[in-house]
């Protein structure tokens, strides 16, 4: 059930919500917190409140230090290829040697700790697309709460289309998997798809509130989400709800939203002496909820499935588009997620192409007759070829 904070907790709440200024912000969210019972009930939506501070204290930083002429390490890295994955792990598991390995990045290899502070990007190439991976500093106990560099990290991690999570077969990698799962879940970063999702979209526009219900209450009615909703003083704005959802998770997204991003876990050292004993304790933890691809990056072991694996887990398709009249399609494909339909590959070329949509052509083995003539809603496979047809 929700945590039933006192009515004073909720008016700060909207003071929070309705303040611009960073540092007066903080304070807001201070005295919220000082009006929140200390219970287990209310333990992570603190938890939540208190990394949404240390993010602004952060961020305070770093204007600062701009100002001052003093620039710090670029964490945001513009999307590149098919997909972006974040390179998680606890220190020295081998993140920059899997780096140098599977692209051409000159990522520095050291054995000290936390050798790397920022960002690496770099692209692998499997097939005919192309992943981008980004190395992250290492995530350590507390980097949820903003212990050294870890909110940047979780925020490369929430930005990502996926997760490599890796882990070192010599050093207890179910300890090492943990607490990177414990700092991705306080950041609100999920590896297993939720059960439902509550998006809250406030628009201060003075539209009102619209409660869109694209899913299915489990504990509660549209009429008790509008009433919790209210004593928030969350009236102007688009609620969305897909999925099955509980009031809980309603309330939680009002403070802090749930991203849902899939992962693969690579385990590194497979070549070390008792690696394959703690590779299937990983393996029985894990249990379904993401592939494990076992690897010795130093000695070149296991790569080989890792562009396979991310390519299924992701859910990338590939789209080969062919102009009318030409007889060979593109050889550079359109990267899709799965599910996608035509109206998605016309936008993914040109916002005229979804606009003046007519009809398409495509060219596909499980189809009865190749080509087929189809519409926008067209939902496309891995390797379709098709040809569009504009008005």
């Amino acid at each position: 059930m929700p945590t039933n904070l006192p009515p004073e907790a909720k008016d700060k709440w909207a003071e929070v919500e309705n303040t611009r200024n960073p540092r007066e912000k903080i304070q807001r969210m201070q005295e919220f917190l000082s009006l929140v019972p200390q219970h287990k009930g209310t333990m992570k939506l603190r938890g939540q409140v208190k990394k949404k501070m240390a993010v602004l204290r952060k961020d305070m930083e770093e204007r600062k230090q701009k100002r001052a002429g003093r620039s710090g390490p670029k964490f945001f890295i513009e999307k590149e290829g098919a997909a972006q994955i974040a390179l998680l792990g606890v220190t020295n598991v081998g993140k920059s040697c899997l780096l140098r390995t599977v692209t051409n990045a000159d990522a520095p290899v050291s054995s000290a700790p936390y050798t790397t502070r920022e960002p690496v990007p770099a692209i692998m190439g499997f097939k005919d697309v192309q992943f981008q991976l980004v190395e992250a500093p290492a995530l350590m106990e507390g980097s949820a709460d903003g212990r050294a560099w870890g909110l940047k990290s979780l925020a490369a991690a929430r930005n990502a289309d996926g997760l490599i999570l890796m882990v070192d077969l010599t050093r207890d990698p179910v300890r090492q998997l943990s607490l990177v799962l414990a700092e991705l879940e306080k950041a609100r970063v999920l590896i297993n798809k939720p059960r439902g999702r509550v998006n809250i979209d406030r628009r201060y526009i003075g539209a009102g509130l619209r409660v869109i219900l694209a899913g299915k209450l489990l504990d509660c009615t549209l009429q008790d989400v509008k009433k919790l909703l209210g004593s928030y003083r969350v009236g102007d704005g688009i609620v969305k709800i897909t999925g099955e959802v509980t009031l809980d998770d309603v309330e939680d997204a009002i403070f802090e939203s749930t991203t849902y991003r899939p992962a693969v876990v690579v385990a590194n050292k497979l070549d070390a002496t008792g690696a394959e004993a703690n590779l299937k304790q990983l393996e029985s933890f894990v249990a379904g909820r993401a592939p494990v691809v076992a690897v010795s990056c130093e000695k070149n072991l296991g790569l080989e499935k890792l562009g396979a694996v991310l390519f299924d887990t992701l859910g990338v398709i590939r789209i080969y588009t062919k102009q009318p009249g030409n007889r060979e399609p593109s050889q550079h494909p359109f990267t899709l997620r799965r599910g996608a339909t035509l109206a998605d590959l016309a936008r993914s070329i040109h916002t005229d192409f979804e606009r003046d949509f007519a009809f398409a052509r495509v060219w596909a083995e499980r189809l009865v007759f190749s080509p087929q003539k189809v519409g926008v809603g067209f939902t496309l496979e891995d390797r379709d070829v098709v040809e569009i047809h504009v008005k």
